[in-house]
């Protein structure tokens, strides 16, 4: 007899769904087991066969966990603000909301047909203003809460002020932007505007001057891994490097308890190791050196301050404030245009390319600190402005990218450490005798580095210090279809709303696709303003903002006067299996964890960590398709030809491709963009080129699980994926 799995599986659907089967309460009288996936973005393209990979593992051990006994949460939402679900309404001229709608019907849809054990009830949407009012909530919170560095924790910005009122900020070991000390007098004294400043410098949520990627095309700032070799990698558009006014995280006053927390949880030690890197502690110094003709010294970071007497030269960041101050009118354009061209290329990239040398000699010099001798400054992008100090004493004989630096330039190699060979390359290990070094001879590196950091000290000209790569998370988009910020300007200055006001909503403006210019789309909504009349904030918050504490609010989805109920936290406490990619690592995974502590901070979690258990469900692959981008236009060369122009590949949709020719007339209408595309052929045709990597919507090659369940069956399906590996 054949078996029907068509009105099988549809029978039991039905079954669960009306009479509720997978809905979960509270159950003291059970141990709780809490499943989670990490929730989708509702695109346009629906699920592919990758997204179930994760989600059919999770529901098979749910089960298994329901049937020892367990009192199961396993919920399911929708990740539904941010740049994915705006582009795709762009693409398809019709508003975010509607397709956002639309789309989350079809992956309902879907979902069902898979036979998934999830509690409905509990579905989240980032895009719903019940779930968003929390979101703005906690962003109130972080502004009004400051880290204080003696009990390694958030505190309220109150009682900060009242330690400025009797002490002004003396001996305050806190998170913040340097700034000068003051007296409670001075404090007294300021202004509203000045106090406000001051506490700017401090708040976990604060507004800044920030170094950003910006896009002028997509009309936002990009994160440093939406940008490649200086092209947005949605779209292939033109980055550059400036300054703009933004929101950010002040997420690094948090970067030792993140470390320290990676010792609490199962999740893979690959997985550690990236964050661990990402966060990127380090112990050394911060060392002056004066520059020659100017009132100002140089600052920079080293690890290796026994390594002092080596440095043949300095290399500043070409962001760095003072660039253009200390450039020579003799090199002052081959310095503007070197800064141009650095601006393109995100900090990631820079920080990978070890390859190409490149770099420009600002015609400054400044003083070694202990020998006094003149030392020329440069400029180079493999210098940050962001990290450390955005300057870096060069040690070309003890670091490998400084080495290859003053081979390029022809610069002083000077060995300062024994152990290696620096005619062949430099050596960067820390063992061996100092010598060459003045007062250091004859040390053994260790002791050198102890004795350089209390001459430092002893002549202030130097500090011990701890250093971290990772940076505050820059909190702004200048997009529409995002959580609005619960912000006001009053005389310029940034205030937050009374709770009671909560959700801000969205409001409908008459274009929201972004500008060139960098005006937020919400610049165009009529009366954004208070019943008082001030202006509210236009720009909106990133895609990672409705992650961060999405499954708190699975625990106790319809509750509207708080984020989570005590009782509903203290009976789920935390994630105890989470399933999700390794590729967010340094993105949601990381930004999870420091919006869990705040909130541990002050008293709404209750478990610092919020996902005990990490298992990363690895991938499913496919071939995807690429066009070829003439840099800068909207021409595009077939594959045979690319190598003869400078181009970018860009994925295509693997559907309008066929043996790897390019269908024109559908990738033009494909998306606006490339409606008025000119195209270079070879025989008539335009050649893709293909890969073989992830499947992706991103990368446009994906496969609908539809077709196989209609062919095949749910549960065929299921097995199927659950054998392709462990």
């Amino acid at each position: 007899m054949e078996y029907d799995f068509r009105s099988i599986e549809k029978k039991w659907q039905e079954y669960w769904r009306e009479n509720k089967t997978y809905k979960t309460y509270i159950d003291h009288n059970r141990p709780k087991y809490y499943v989670l996936d990490m929730f989708p973005y509702p695109s346009g393209a629906g699920l592919h066969v990758g997204h179930p990979l994760g989600y059919i593992a999770s529901d098979i051990y749910s089960r298994y966990k329901k049937q020892k006994g367990f009192n199961v949460l396993h919920p399911m939402g929708y990740d539904a603000y941010g740049l994915p679900a705006e582009q795709y309404a762009i693409q398809t001229g019709q508003h975010p909301a509607i397709t956002t709608e639309r789309n989350i019907q079809r992956y309902r849809e879907q979902l069902d047909k898979i036979g998934f054990s999830y509690d409905w009830e509990r579905e989240v949407r980032t895009c719903d203003p019940g779930y968003y009012k929390w979101t703005q909530w906690t962003f109130i919170q972080l502004f009004e809460h400051y880290f204080d560095k003696t009990e390694n924790k958030a505190k309220p910005i109150k009682e900060l002020v009242k330690r400025f009122e009797r002490s002004g900020n003396l001996g305050i070991e806190a998170a913040s932007d340097p700034h000068s000390e003051f007296t409670a007098v001075a404090w007294l004294k300021m202004s509203e505007k000045e106090k406000k400043d001051v506490l700017m410098k401090y708040r976990l949520a604060y507004l800044s001057d920030t170094m950003v990627n910006w896009c002028p095309k997509l009309g936002t700032v990009l994160a440093n891994d939406e940008v490649k070799e200086g092209f947005s990698v949605r779209g292939g558009h033109p980055v550059e490097r400036k300054t703009m006014k933004q929101w950010s995280l002040r997420i690094t006053a948090y970067s030792d308890r993140l470390l320290e927390g990676l010792d609490t949880i199962d999740w893979s030690e690959s997985l550690k190791e990236i964050q661990k890197n990402w966060i990127g502690r380090s112990e050394g110094a911060t060392i002056f050196f004066p520059v020659k003709g100017h009132d100002i010294a140089l600052e920079v970071f080293t690890t290796r301050p026994d390594t002092i007497f080596g440095s043949t030269f300095m290399v500043i960041a070409p962001e760095h404030e003072w660039v253009e101050k200390i450039t020579t009118p003799e090199f002052k354009n081959e310095v503007k245009a070197y800064v141009k061209k650095a601006s393109a290329r995100s900090e990631r990239e820079r920080l990978a390319e070890v390859k190409t040398i490149s770099g420009q000699f600002t015609g400054a010099y400044c003083q070694h600190p202990f020998s006094g001798e003149s030392i020329p400054i440069y400029i180079a992008d493999y210098v940050l402005a962001g990290y450390g100090t955005g300057a870096i004493m060069a040690v070309p004989a003890h670091d490998s990218r400084d080495y290859a630096f003053a081979k390029h330039f022809a610069l002083p190699i000077v060995e300062v450490v024994t152990g290696g060979n620096i005619e062949e390359e430099s050596y960067d290990a820390k063992e061996g005798t100092l010598i060459n070094s003045d007062f250091i001879n004859g040390m053994d590196v260790p002791t050198a580095i102890r004795t350089v950091n209390q001459r430092l000290e002893a002549k202030g000209i130097g500090k011990m210090r701890i250093n971290y790569r990772l940076r505050d998370a820059i909190f702004s988009r200048q997009r529409y279809w995002g959580e609005p910020f619960p912000v006001y300007y009053k005389d310029g200055i940034p205030y937050v709303m009374d709770e009671s006001k909560l959700p801000l909503e969205l409001p409908e403006v008459d274009k929201y696709l972004p500008t060139e210019t960098g005006e937020p789309p919400l610049a165009r909504a009529r009366n954004w303003q208070t019943e008082e009349g001030f202006p509210i904030e236009t720009n909106t918050m990133p895609g990672f903002a409705g992650s961060s504490a999405y499954y708190l609010r699975y625990m106790d989805p319809e509750n509207d006067r708080a984020l989570v109920s005590h009782e509903a936290v203290n009976y789920w406490q935390d994630v105890d299996l989470y399933i999700g990619g390794s590729e967010h690592a340094t993105g949601h995974l990381i930004y999870a964890r420091f919006w869990n502590k705040f909130l541990y901070d002050i008293g709404v979690s209750v478990k610092e960590e919020p996902f005990k258990k990490l298992i990363n469900q690895g991938m499913i692959q496919g071939r995807s398709n690429f066009v070829y981008r003439v840099k800068g236009s909207n021409k595009f060369v077939s594959y045979n030809l690319r190598k003869e122009y400078d181009t970018m590949p860009i994925h295509v949709d693997v559907n309008i491709v066929s043996h790897d020719v390019l269908d024109i007339e559908a990738f033009k209408n494909w998306n606006p963009e490339f409606k008025n595309a000119e195209f270079i052929l070879e025989d008539g045709k335009y050649i893709c080129g293909w890969e073989v990597e992830k499947m992706s919507k991103s990368l446009h090659n994906v496969v609908n699980p539809d077709e196989l369940i209609e062919k095949y069956g749910a549960d065929t399906l299921r097995l199927y994926e659950m054998f392709l590996g462990p």
